[in-house]
């Protein structure tokens, strides 16, 4: 097991707590000093704890406040910034900082400092992978798990996703001249939007949410990305094994028409003995914008009954 490192905290909250295995503010905002870094966090809501894990690699929390904040009406809910991303800071970005084993030290860092003793981990896309890792390394402070369209076990995405596949050629060709610009050094939001905008269908079932995907696929950092996927490849990523004789309960939720496709989700509910499935009808790569109702009905009931 590796070792925690001690903690020089700073607390830029609008309260101070002690502990908080049963959280009780409303909004807290936190930056951690670490030794590789800075660490930042929020807290919504009260109740017992849900860790939210948000997808990437390489993007910030942003996108899941609204996530957190629905989830906060009967949880405390807390929702951080993976290591180099958002208001997290490392000193330096490279193969030895950007690791899935470093990402799953800040979150046991984070569980530390909080004084959770066990907590339901929430992982979406990418962030469920790296929940599925946590919760192999540190099984006894995991009471539940809820994989969000998750990347899944293993490696298998790398070889099953095909995200220009299930747009049109036109949203393929108008992806292709963007993503042209940024490469020739356009750094521009305008552009990055651009981009984003014709390559949001391939995540939402309803074009009413293009736009919120849009903004949520300018928010990347293309140098973490690569060398969390280069991390993966290196370590042949797999957490099958340990997830055979996992007993505490599971809930995947995938939708129907995810980009992710239905057997990853499949896969990991055969393997995993107290695990439930749910998809959502209607619904691509976001539960909770196109099948909000479905999705949040059955979080609840899960939560409920642990």
């Amino acid at each position: 097991m590796v070792n925690i490192p001690r903690l020089s905290i700073i607390i830029i909250a609008m309260m101070v707590f002690g502990n908080v295995g049963m959280l009780h503010s409303q909004h807290t905002d936190v930056i951690l000093d670490v030794n590789s870094g800075k660490l930042h966090y929020q807290i919504y809501g009260e109740g017992s704890p849900i860790l939210i894990i948000n997808g990437g690699p390489g993007m910030n929390s942003e996108g899941f406040k609204p996530l957190a904040e629905e989830l906060s009406k009967t949880n405390s809910v807390i929702l951080y910034d993976q290591r180099g991303t958002g208001l997290s800071t490392l000193h330096d970005i490279n193969s030895v900082t950007i690791t899935i084993n470093a990402m799953a030290e800040d979150i046991e860092v984070l569980r530390c400092h909080l004084n959770i003793d066990q907590w339901t981990v929430l992982g979406h896309s990418f962030g469920g992978m790296l929940a599925y890792y946590y919760t192999a390394k540190y099984p006894e402070h995991v009471s539940a798990l809820i994989q969000s369209s998750s990347g899944g076990l293993d490696l298998t995405i790398i070889e099953r996703l095909d995200i220009r596949g299930s747009l049109s050629q036109t949203q393929r060709d108008s992806l292709d001249y963007y993503t042209r610009k940024i490469s020739n050094g356009d750094t521009s939001y305008a552009t990055a939007y651009n981009r984003g905008k014709f390559l949001a269908p391939a995540y939402v079932y309803n074009s009413t949410y293009i736009p919120i995907v849009a903004k949520r696929l300018t928010q990347g950092n293309r140098a973490i990305n690569s060398l969390v996927w280069q991390d993966l490849r290196r370590i042949e990523f797999s957490t099958a094994s340990f997830f055979k004789t996992f007993k505490k309960p599971v809930l995947i939720l995938h939708g129907k028409d995810d980009v992710v496709g239905l057997s990853i989700p499949e896969h990991a509910h055969n393997l995993i003995p107290n695990s439930e499935l749910v998809i959502l009808e209607n619904c691509k790569h976001y539960g909770w914008l196109d099948a909000k109702t479905a999705y949040f009905n059955a979080i609840n009931t899960f939560t409920k009954n642990l």
